[in-house]
């Protein structure tokens, strides 16, 4: 058995804490570091599923603000809450894309969508950099000046280029790797604050 495939204590902490996967974890971290979600806030999640991040956001929001969420899956849990719209739908596609800009503007885009992996590296690099572009998009046509953006990538040399895109468009932005990502995975994220619109 994999280090994959046994639960550890994050998975545990999560599944006691009724939340769909460990990942959630990762967020609150890149949160705690940054400051970035606050209540009153219009937030886009890409790539939701099974919905760990979408449901930490909602209660952060308690009841304020707006999520917006899309991804290929369904969320792996039922969400309620009257301010949270999720369109199951490709992110690349132009009709998801036209409703989540004209659910925006938002002040925070975060991303924890990762490719289908292959077991090929540098092909699964290839598909998180692309996942990755296409959220930096996403945050560029629908960020309020002063928002931030999240988003997780495999690491395999693209970062450096995807920061240098983000700095041009951000006051700041940097890659930071939460403690709660397993030793042996190859996953970071890069955060950006500061949209200058």
């Amino acid at each position: 058995m994999s280090s994959y495939e046994k639960p550890d204590f994050w998975a545990q902490k999560a599944k006691k804490e009724g939340y769909p996967a460990r990942s959630v974890y990762k967020l609150e971290e890149i949160d705690r570091k940054f400051g970035l979600a606050r209540r009153g806030q219009r937030i886009l999640d890409i790539g939701a599923a099974p919905g760990s991040w979408s449901l930490w956001v909602l209660k952060r929001l308690a009841g304020t603000g707006f999520l917006a969420a899309v991804d290929l899956q369904e969320l792996g849990m039922q969400v309620t809450f009257p301010n949270f719209r999720f369109l199951r739908g490709d992110l690349y596609a132009p009709e998801i894309r036209a409703e989540l800009l004209a659910l925006g503007p938002y002040d925070l885009v975060l991303s924890d969508a990762a490719p289908a992996t292959t077991g090929n590296r540098l092909v699964d690099q290839g598909g998180s950099e692309a996942i990755v572009e296409a959220v930096i998009d996403y945050g560029l046509a629908c960020l309020a000046p002063g928002g931030a953006l999240v988003a997780k990538i495999f690491q395999g040399g693209a970062e450096a280029g995807l920061l240098k895109r983000l700095r041009g468009s951000f006051a700041q932005a940097r890659g930071f790797k939460p403690e709660a990502c397993r030793s042996e995975s190859f996953e970071t994220y890069l955060v950006a604050t500061g949209f200058k619109g």
